[in-house]
């Protein structure tokens, strides 16, 4: 490939199949992990995002609530069905192996958690969640945010890693760089697996002639040398890394599986995204949402055996999050439209299991929608304060109370 070709042609030849959407990758180089098993150096924390709204009073159902009946006829779950955590509230009869995770005190929900005069639309509340900028349009993202601030390894490209095909807003940063992909076999340059052009991007950088003077040519050239390497590197860096637990064949599954490979290897990750949906039950949402529920009760349990299994659990803080609730009225589709608070979970060996904050009453609604009762920016503050030793208030732009879900 003659350079003048690459400037001017389509950029399709350096698509990296697991995207890239900053462009500034950072050199693949990672360390051996170092520090005892949840020390804050050593930890990891894993977002779940449960995309497209997931209804939270069907997930977390509010047994001593009639209103709860009275606004849901046929989407409401029988209290017999329910699997209760106390007199007043259960979880969705299809999560019966978190309920197990729940009761060996692994589990912390965090009940109504939301935000001041929140919005409905996906788009933007998926920017506020993901950005905790409720008042402002930022770039960033409020773990980007954290791990510019770190002061992580420069030369590792794996500080962060989001499993999914785009990369996500909330770990977008100024200066460290994040790969998106979802699975092992497709991350890499798609040149590379077109016969015979494997070294014609090392052939270019290695040209000292340029066809017209670019500012832009360095730096393209950097993606591609740094992206190459990383998509050799990680298979090597978690290649020996066994899986101890059988994980349900879904996508939230395989994504957990591969999660738990490069917690267990020395890639020295701090972050991974990983994504599961859609929730957005408008219409016959039932059958749809249980299912959901159910793989993610199935493939969070499984990921966490597999992490004990590793000595990995207790230094391994998974937090869901949607960008909104449901509507507490289902409608005449039988399913429900885009809502406000729901609830929020966070999981690990290190978590002090249990019920934190209140229900939203159900009796006094806004509109049709529960009220927050637990600002989404305290669990924020309370990941980054408590789990990652960092305070919240310049992240997140102010200072919020945080929940002692987290010792």
């Amino acid at each position: 490939m003659k350079r003048g070709r690459f400037l001017l042609g389509s950029l399709g030849g350096l698509s990296v199949v697991g995207t890239f959407d900053h462009l500034f990758a950072q050199a693949f180089a990672a360390p051996v992990l170092a520090g005892l098993p949840g020390s804050d150096d050593n930890r990891v924390l894993v977002l779940l995002n449960f995309e497209g709204g997931n209804d939270g009073l069907n997930t977390l159902v509010p047994l001593e609530m009639p209103d709860y009946y009275r606004y849901r006829p046929t989407l409401g779950i029988p209290a017999g069905d329910v699997l209760a955590l106390n007199a007043q509230i259960g979880l969705n009869p299809e999560m019966g192996a978190f309920k197990r995770m729940f009761d060996a005190g692994k589990v912390a929900i965090v009940q109504g958690v939301g935000y001041p005069k929140p919005d409905h639309s996906h788009f933007r509340s998926q920017q506020i969640w993901q950005t905790a900028q409720p008042d402002a349009y930022v770039n960033t993202g409020w773990i980007g945010r954290y791990l510019d601030a770190a002061d992580l390894p420069k030369e590792n490209l794996f500080n962060a890693v989001a499993l999914a095909p785009v990369l996500p807003q909330c770990v977008l940063a100024q200066h460290v760089d994040v790969p998106a992909f979802t699975q092992l076999s497709g991350y890499g340059l798609v040149s590379d697996r077109r016969r015979g052009q494997r070294g014609e991007y090392q052939a270019m950088l290695a040209e000292a002639r340029e066809p017209f003077d670019s500012p832009y040519l360095p730096m393209v050239a950097e993606i591609e040398d740094h992206a190459q390497r990383g998509a050799e590197e990680l298979p090597q860096l978690i290649a020996g890394y066994t899986t101890d637990a059988s994980y349900p064949a879904t996508p939230l599954g395989r994504s957990l599986a591969l999660a738990a490979q490069i917690i267990g290897s020395r890639t020295r990750t701090r972050v991974i995204y990983v994504r599961h949906g859609s929730f957005d039950t408008h219409i016959a949402q039932r059958g749809t949402h249980d299912r959901l529920l159910r793989e993610f009760s199935d493939a969070i349990a499984a990921f966490y055996a597999d992490l004990s299994a590793h000595g990995n659990d207790k230094r391994t803080l998974t937090m869901s999050f949607s960008e909104f609730g449901r509507r507490v009225a289902e409608n005449a589709g039988r399913g429900t439209d885009h809502g406000e608070a729901a609830p929020l979970f966070l999981i690990g060996g290190a978590v002090k299991g249990g019920i934190y904050g209140e229900h939203p009453s159900l009796e006094n609604l806004d509109n049709g929608d529960v009220t927050f009762t637990t600002d989404f920016r305290s669990v924020y503050a309370t990941v980054l304060e408590k789990w990652f030793g960092r305070s919240g208030s310049e992240i997140l732009n102010g200072a919020y109370p945080l929940i002692s879900a987290l010792a």
